[in-house]
């Protein structure tokens, strides 16, 4: 039986196949490396918002240089909510940039409509029920406080379900412009209080200014029984 002798290779032609092999080896290792990075950044800067995030990172199919350190950072402007695209850096002896496409889905809960509530219809416990959801899903503006409800109107309709936002809902109006209100201010074991005019109109914890009978400008906080609180 003949045998077919293969040329022994050449040194520089070995030393390429074997860079090759090395670096094919190399390139699982650098996107595990690089997707970590992005992971532990991403629950740093998500730490501290209101549900528990998911993070998903979607690695480019073609490979990343090499790079002992890989570094990740948010562009300017760019924020851990939705879909973001995050940069990842290098700062070894041949430094890169690449930047990678993230999801971040905050799941927590907000509040909707129990049931219609009508325009300038006061809202109460029983109007609102707790959801739980992905909030980046829905507006930034969405409620999920129930203590951000009280003393709230409905700007307009709401419907039976839809989730509350902050922009259908004002302060019920409690004093009204040129309304005679005592102004009230305290401290520890005292409380005074005085006739002034408002000079303007104020929803519950809005700010509001009034002119006491000797011409005195005063300002408070109007509390839910339509006085003027003065700050202690």
């Amino acid at each position: 039986m003949l045998r077919r002798t293969l040329p022994p290779l050449h040194a520089p032609l070995r030393a390429l196949l074997l860079a090759v092999g090395l670096g094919a080896a190399a390139c699982p290792a650098l996107a595990a490396d690089a997707q970590e990075a992005i992971v532990q950044f991403l629950q740093v800067q998500t730490a501290g918002l209101p549900g528990q995030a998911r993070i998903k990172v979607n690695m480019p199919s073609a490979a990343l240089p090499p790079c002992e350190a890989p570094e990740a950072f948010l562009p300017n402007g760019a924020a851990a909510w939705g879909r973001v695209s995050v940069g990842l850096r290098c700062n070894g002896e041949r430094p890169w940039t690449r930047y990678i496409q993230a999801h971040v889905a905050v799941e927590g809960r907000y509040l909707v409509a129990a049931r219609a509530i009508e325009a300038g219809q006061a809202i109460g416990a029983g109007d609102v029920a707790a959801r739980t959801g992905d909030l980046t899903a829905l507006p930034k503006s969405i409620v999920a406080d129930p203590a951000e409800l009280k003393g709230m109107v409905a700007v307009n309709r709401v419907a039976a379900g839809a989730p509350l936002k902050r922009e259908q809902l004002r302060g019920t109006v409690v004093i009204q412009q040129g309304q005679t209100v005592q102004v009230v201010a305290g401290g520890p074991g005292f409380t005074v209080s005085t006739e002034a005019r408002a000079l303007t109109r104020a929803e519950i914890g809005g700010l509001v200014q009034a002119k006491t009978r000797d011409g005195r400008l005063l300002s408070g906080v109007a509390d839910e029984e339509g006085q003027v609180r003065m700050a202690q």
